[in-house]
């Protein structure tokens, strides 16, 4: 069986991009950490949209779709599920609520886990909820024409308990190690759970689950605002890429964590900017939100519509967008291109 053991982060020769990117991530942290005592009414209404975001994009990634509204309404708890897809939408509103509010209390330890992955799964008929999987499984890959060929091999249905516990204990003594950035550890973590593939169904919805426990208990919270499920979402191509280059050769231990590692850290520095660019702030004070409209446009070097301005910044109302906009057109500075809802405007 597999032997788990992250000791090699304190000692390793890290690609020097690593540290450039933890070090990027732990500024905006100390900024995000500042704004959250002047921005508090932002900063609630981005957590309320982030949770729709993530609910979307992490069921997404595994082909579970329906439509936004319907969506918004299961998330925000107005109407109960009425399908299967929904069913497993539904899942995982539940357990991202038990992530966001209740992280302090929940550990990587083996009866969380199953509590995780019982809640993602409670609304479906799925049986082996909260359990390991019973037999094995394995990864398919299938080619242009159709063709479906094993892409790796997870550990066996009759290990995956044993694995299991020894890859818990594995991150708890890293964890507790103030040699080891904790940073670069959770996504050791995470690609061992993949790897494992400890359940018949739902792995890679609780692996990024996993994700944003492990990224808030370490302090690290922008996927509360930004969720970190729609950014992987975004690039999800290069995201199974990174997990394909780290799993090659994982059952004899040799395989290497670092293309891993650095997906899931880029993917985290993606939010943190993100939620900066949230903040049109002007030479580092605190603007009006006429200000923070113009600057949300000038800044963009593409054309934005409305409805992405409303989004990065959510507590301007849609008359004021609207005020701005047109003010802004009238002076010049803005051109508007198209009409009626689909109008974009790009700056001149």
């Amino acid at each position: 069986m597999r032997v788990f053991d992250y000791s090699f982060l304190k000692n390793a020769m890290l690609p020097s991009n690593l540290i450039d990117i933890t070090s990027g991530i732990s500024e905006l942290k100390i900024l995000q950490n500042i704004r959250k005592n002047d921005f508090k009414e932002i900063f609630i209404k981005l957590e309320s949209i982030a949770k729709v975001q993530s609910v979307k994009g992490s069921n997404a990634i595994e082909g579970i779709i329906t439509s936004d509204k319907r969506i918004e309404e299961i998330v925000n708890n107005s109407s109960a599920p009425l399908n299967h897809n929904e069913a497993e939408i539904a899942g995982y509103r539940d357990a991202l609520h038990l992530i966001h509010d209740g992280h302090q209390n929940i550990d990587i330890k083996e009866s969380d886990i199953l509590k995780l992955h019982q809640t993602l799964l409670y609304y479906t008929a799925y049986a082996e909820r909260g359990v390991y999987k019973t037999s094995d499984n394995m990864i398919l890959e299938i080619d242009a024409f159709g063709n479906r060929k094993v892409r790796f091999s997870p550990t066996p249905a009759a290990e995956t308990r044993m694995a299991m516990e020894q890859a818990c204990l594995a991150y708890a003594a890293a964890r507790a190690d103030s040699g080891i950035n904790q940073l670069l550890l959770i996504p050791c973590f995470i690609l061992d759970f993949l790897c494992i593939h400890p359940f018949s169904d739902g792995n890679g919805r609780i692996s990024r689950l996993l994700s944003l426990l492990l990224l808030y208990k370490n302090g690290f919270d922008a996927g509360k605002y930004i969720s970190f499920e729609e950014q992987i979402n975004k690039s999800k191509n290069v995201y199974y890429e990174s997990l394909r280059l780290s799993s090659d050769n994982w059952s004899s231990g040799k395989n290497t964590y670092v293309p891993f590692i650095e997906n899931f850290i880029m993917t985290l520095l993606m939010c943190y900017k993100e939620l900066d660019s949230r903040f049109a702030l002007i030479n580092g004070k605190r603007v009006t939100k006429k200000e923070r409209v113009e600057a949300t446009l000038l800044n963009s070097l593409m054309p934005i519509g409305k409805k992405e301005i409303a989004y990065v910044l959510p507590d301007v109302s849609a008359s004021t967008i609207e005020a701005v906009l047109s003010e802004m057109i009238k002076n010049g500075r803005v051109k508007k291109l198209g009409g009626f809802k689909d109008a974009k405007y790009l700056r001149l």
